[in-house]
C-alpha cells in the first residue's frame, strides 16, 4: 500500500464492542485509514450494567479520557474487586480483590508464608492482608495510598453499558468516524477468495471496505453466517446457557465491588451504578426454567425493578477463528463467556490492541492472522479455566446443578494448574495470561482448594519473624484503610457530581 492509498474499515454493529473499536481506531489510525460504523437503532444490544477489571485504565488512558468526565457521563462507580457469596457453600463468602495480598519476602510470593501459617493454625483470613478488600468491606475508596510502603490499590469501574457506548460514539464521531444508520441485509463476498467486499443495506446502499469488523452480537453475521468459521462449544465446562437481566432502584448500599451470589442453578450478579443497580441471573435451563428464574431474580433485588426482566440466551464458547480473511470478530460475535470475572470489555480491548499491533495491509499476511488467532485462543482458554475453577471447586452438595459441575471433567490446562497448586502451592502463570498468581490464590483459598504443602523456602523465617511479617502487613493496611473516605463521598468529590447526580448516587 503506497502512502497515498486509502484503507477503508467498516465496523458492522455498534454497542460497546463496536464503539470501543471505533474509538481506538479513530485515536491511532493514520489519516489514510477511514472508519465507518453501521448500526441500526432498531436492533437492541445485550447492554446491561457493566463491570470491568483494572486493565480498562490502559484503554481510557490510551484514548486520553478525563476520568471525572467518564465517571459522570457513564454514571460509573469504583470497583475494588468481586465478592463470591455461596460459591464454596451456602453462607460463606470470599473476595477476589484487585491488587496485592500481603507482601512478598525474599524469593517467595506472600501466599507461601500464609500457607505455612495456615497449616500451623494461626493465619488470619486473606481479607486481613488485602487493602482492596479492607476498603471494599468498609465501603471506602481512594485512588492511591497515603502511607509510605503501602501497596497500590488497583481499581476498575461499574458503568452503564448503554451510556458508555454513547460516550465512545461521541468521542469517535468527533475524530472522524462515520456512522451509518441501517440494517445489514446481505454480506457480499468475492466469488473466488470468499473475502467480504461490501455490506448491502437493502435500500440501494452498499458499504464497501477493505477490512470488516464484526460486532453483530451472537449472530456473528459476518464471521459465522458469511464466512462460516465454526464455533468451539464450551458448554461441557460452563453449562449455564441463559440469563435474565433487570435494573432496580439503588437500595443505598453503595458497594465499591461487584457481587456474585450463587443460587441453586447458577448465580446472580449485582453491579452498583450511581443511579441504579444492574442485576442478572445466569442459569442452566436444564436445572431451572425461565419462569422460576424470573421469580428467583425478582425475589432477590435491593430495590424495586425498573423494567421487566430481559431474557438472554447463549452458548458459552468462541469462534474457531476470530480473524478470518479480511474480517475480525469482536465482542459477542467472537464468543461468549459469562461475566463471572468481568472480562467482556477487556477481551474487546485486548483484541483491538492486538489488531493494531499488526495492522494489516490490504491483503493480510496469513502468518499474522494465524498468530492473532493463536493468541486469542490462549487468552480465551485461560480465562475459561479460571471461570471453571469457581464452579468445579464447590461444596454445595445435594444440589443437582452444583453436583454436576463439581464432578465434571476439567480442561487439561486447568487440571495441570490444579495439580501444581495441590502439590506445593505453586501457581504457574503462563506467558501473558490475564489472571495473576494473586487472583488464582484468592479463588483457590476462597473455594477451599488446599495444597498438600508449601514452598519450603518459607521455613527460612523463624516463627517470630513470620508473625511479624503477617502482623506488620495487616497493621499497615488497617491504618491505610482507616484514613480513607467513604466510596460515596470520594466519588462525589472526585467526579464533581451535580446535586441531582449526587442524590441518585
Amino acid at each position: 500500500m503506497t502512502d497515498q492509498e486509502t484503507f477503508d474499515i467498516c465496523i458492522a454493529g455498534g454497542g460497546t464492542a463496536g464503539w470501543m473499536a471505533a474509538a481506538l481506531l479513530a485515536r491511532f489510525l493514520p489519516a489514510t485509514h477511514r472508519v465507518t460504523l453501521v448500526e441500526s437503532a432498531e436492533i437492541g444490544t445485550v447492554g446491561v450494567g457493566e463491570a470491568t477489571i483494572p486493565q480498562i485504565h490502559l484503554l481510557n488512558n490510551a484514548l486520553g479520557l478525563d476520568e471525572a468526565e467518564f465517571l459522570r457521563e457513564t454514571r460509573a462507580t469504583f470497583k475494588l474487586g468481586i465478592e463470591f457469596d455461596g460459591w464454596k457453600r451456602e453462607g460463606e463468602a470470599y473476595m477476589h480483590a484487585f491488587g496485592p495480598v500481603g507482601r512478598a519476602h525474599g524469593l517467595l510470593p506472600f501466599h507461601h508464608y500464609w500457607l505455612r501459617a495456615n497449616q500451623a493454625g494461626w493465619a488470619k483470613p486473606l481479607a486481613n492482608y488485602s487493602l482492596n478488600e479492607m476498603a471494599a468491606r468498609a465501603l471506602k475508596m481512594r485512588r492511591g495510598p497515603r502511607i509510605a510502603h503501602t501497596p497500590a490499590m488497583p481499581y476498575a469501574y461499574h458503568f452503564d453499558a448503554g451510556l458508555y457506548a454513547a460516550f465512545l460514539r461521541r468521542y469517535s464521531e468527533q475524530r472522524g468516524v462515520t456512522r451509518v444508520e441501517g440494517t445489514i441485509a446481505r454480506v457480499e463476498q468475492n466469488g473466488e477468495s470468499g473475502t467480504i467486499t461490501a455490506l448491502d443495506l437493502g435500500d440501494d446502499r452498499r458499504i464497501e471496505a477493505d477490512f470488516f469488523i464484526d460486532c453483530t452480537g451472537f449472530r456473528g453475521l459476518l464471521i459465522e453466517q458469511a464466512l462460516e468459521t465454526g464455533f468451539d462449544d464450551w458448554s461441557r465446562f460452563l453449562p449455564c446457557d441463559r440469563a435474565m437481566a433487570v435494573p432496580c432502584e439503588n437500595g443505598g448500599d453503595f458497594t465499591p465491588y461487584t457481587r456474585s451470589i450463587a443460587h441453586r442453578a447458577g448465580w446472580q450478579w449485582r453491579i452498583p451504578l450511581q443511579h441504579r443497580i444492574g442485576n442478572g441471573l445466569v442459569y442452566s435451563s436444564s436445572h431451572l426454567d425461565d419462569n422460576e428464574a424470573v421469580r428467583l431474580l425478582l425475589g432477590n433485588l435491593d430495590g424495586s425493578p425498573q423494567a421487566d426482566p430481559k431474557p438472554i440466551r447463549f452458548t458459552t464458547g468462541k469462534r474457531c477463528k476470530h480473524w478470518h480473511g479480511n474480517c475480525l470478530a469482536l465482542g459477542l460475535a467472537a464468543g461468549f463467556m459469562e461475566p463471572l470475572e468481568s472480562t467482556s470489555i477487556h477481551l474487546v480491548q485486548s483484541a483491538v490492541s492486538r489488531f493494531l499491533s499488526v495492522l494489516p495491509a490490504k491483503t493480510p499476511d496469513p502468518a499474522i492472522v494465524d498468530w492473532f488467532n493463536d493468541q486469542a485462543q490462549f487468552e480465551w482458554t485461560r480465562i475459561r479455566d479460571f471461570l471453571v475453577l469457581h464452579y468445579s471447586a464447590n461444596e454445595r452438595e445435594g444440589e443437582p446443578f452444583w453436583d454436576a459441575v463439581r464432578h465434571m471433567s476439567l480442561p487439561d490446562t486447568l487440571a495441570a494448574k490444579l495439580e501444581n497448586w495441590r502439590a506445593t502451592g505453586f501457581i504457574h502463570r503462563e506467558h501473558e495470561e490475564l489472571f495473576t498468581e494473586v487472583g488464582w490464590f484468592q479463588v483457590f483459598a476462597g473455594q477451599g482448594v488446599e495444597p498438600r504443602d508449601y514452598n519450603r523456602l518459607a521455613d527460612a523465617l523463624s516463627d517470630d519473624d513470620l508473625r511479624k511479617l503477617l502482623d506488620g502487613t495487616e497493621a499497615a493496611l488497617v491504618e491505610e484503610a482507616r484514613q480513607m473516605p467513604s466510596h460515596r463521598d470520594f466519588l462525589t468529590r472526585f467526579a464533581n457530581l451535580s446535586p441531582q447526580q449526587e442524590a441518585s448516587a
